[in-house]
């Protein structure tokens, strides 16, 4: 009989190296958490200590047949020393006989007691993958994050429910970017997401909140009242407002505006499976080397076309998320959604029409409350 133990992460990674050096015959003993020794030990994540079983070779030879039945009884059961070397056996294969079927009946045993502990883990998996899962449906977060989030929530060992857990772990899935807004910066995203009212919030917010001075430039042509609508909030908020109609002029309209603390710039929306208008943009910005670059994407935006706008933007190097049209719906998890695919912080959400309060920043904890259903929109 040989017996291991085994300190491993999971039950998973010990049954793994048990088949791996014991076979598929092995049978698990025991199994404790347990922590590393000394004061890293305090801190550090439990382990699991695993003590499993395997028969070796069999052997005619009575003595060596006896000890094996001997230690593996003593194994389960914690007894002390079996005296199995009787005097007098009239029928040597009858003992033998004997002792190898209560193995194999104590193996049987201990078989079934794995299998009803696992099933017992696996149902308590299964329900808190279930509920955890709902809720995440039910916010619209893509399938491929809820299996992140609930894989990550299982191997927690924290003591709480699920969702705060669930909130833990999506606070750490997403960035925030909390830099002001200094020198050029351009936002740039599909038609109809509110890219000329989200500049004229965040124009209001800095000219009459932070005493920024600011300078806006257009070059939105195509698209009708574009330059007008945005030239009023200009005019209203006295900013002074420049409009380019080729790529030639926006180094001078930039030249313009030089004495401004930030300078905004309105793109035309552009579909992103149109390369050719992408490319079009990308000349723009190239044109005056902007490293501060915000794609804008509403918070209606359907998954699928999530991932077109992020593939097709991707040639621009945007390097901030604005979120917008939160107010237009009841379920948050195109937030996540929009931030793990893009894999960039979020700068800005826009919660409605009033300009210049509806944007604002906010902090991880807010957002995963906010996906996870357990806050509203403030």
């Amino acid at each position: 009989m040989v017996i291991k133990k085994y300190l491993a992460n999971s039950m998973n990674e010990a049954m793994t190296r048990i088949r791996r050096e014991l076979g598929s015959d092995a049978v698990i003993i025991s199994q404790r958490k347990v922590r590393k020794n000394g004061i890293k030990g305090f801190f550090s994540k439990g382990m699991i200590e695993v003590t499993a079983a395997v028969e070796s070779n069999v052997n005619t030879n009575k003595s060596k047949t006896v000890d094996t039945v001997e230690i593996f009884k003593r194994a389960l059961n914690g007894r002390n020393e079996l005296s199995i070397n009787e005097k007098n056996i009239q029928n040597k294969e009858y003992k033998q006989e004997k002792l190898f079927k209560e193995v194999h009946e104590l193996k049987s045993m201990i078989n079934n007691i794995v299998v009803n502990q696992y099933a017992s883990q696996n149902k308590e998996h299964d329900d808190i993958h279930s509920e955890l899962k709902d809720i995440l449906i039910q916010n619209d977060i893509s399938e491929v994050f809820i299996d992140k989030i609930i894989d990550k929530v299982a191997k927690m060992d924290e003591e709480m429910d699920d969702i705060s857990k669930a909130k833990i772990v999506i606070e750490d899935m997403i960035k925030i970017n909390d830099d002001d807004l200094n020198g050029i910066v351009v936002l740039v995203g599909p038609t109809g997401v509110g890219k000329t009212t989200t500049i004229a919030k965040l124009a209001g917010k800095l000219s009459l909140i932070e005493k920024k001075k600011v300078g806006l430039i257009t070059i939105d042509t195509y698209r009708i009242g574009a330059v007008e609508q945005l030239k009023t909030y200009a005019d209203i908020m006295n900013i002074p407002f420049r409009v380019v109609f080729t790529i030639n002029d926006i180094e001078n309209a930039v030249k313009e505006l030089e004495n401004c603390d930030v300078i905004i710039i309105d793109t035309t929306g552009r579909s992103s499976k149109n390369k050719m208008q992408i490319s079009e943009l990308r000349a723009f910005l190239e044109r005056l080397n902007i490293d501060n670059v915000n794609l804008v994407i509403s918070c209606t935006t359907k998954n699928k076309d999530i991932d077109i706008i992020v593939d097709g933007y991707d040639v621009l190097n945007y390097n901030s998320i604005i979120i917008t049209k939160l107010d237009e719906t009841s379920t948050y998890g195109s937030i996540l959604n929009i931030l793990l695919k893009t894999d960039k912080p979020l700068s800005y959400i826009a919660t409605g029409q009033n300009v210049p309060d509806d944007i604002k920043k906010i902090d991880k904890k807010y957002i995963s409350e906010l996906i996870l259903g357990v806050e509203e929109l403030c």
